[in-house]
């Protein structure tokens, strides 16, 4: 391989990759990185981006499943609160 290519891609393994992903345990991650986003947003008085993080996480919460996702609630629940007393 010449120096400063690309390395050839393997587009069939990625799309292989890509396809084996459980869509759930993604959305669970995205959303508990949405709710330590908007807490950290609202620690910081940064309440444009908190409600971004909020109504993102509101978004996913209905189409999560199980245990995780009643906690996932709560903490949008939280997150509202808090943004609505920062905001007040």
């Amino acid at each position: 391989m010449a120096e400063g290519a690309d390395p050839e891609v393997d587009l069939e393994a990625l799309r292989e990759q890509l396809a084996s992903l459980e869509v759930e345990q993604y959305l669970v991650s995205a959303a508990s990185t949405l709710a330590s986003l908007g807490y950290a947003k609202l620690d910081r008085g940064d309440l444009p981006d908190a409600r971004k993080a909020i109504d993102a996480l509101a978004a996913l919460v209905p189409h999560l499943e199980g245990e995780l996702a009643d906690d996932l609630a709560r903490a949008l629940t939280d997150l509202q609160i808090a943004y609505a007393s920062a905001a007040s």
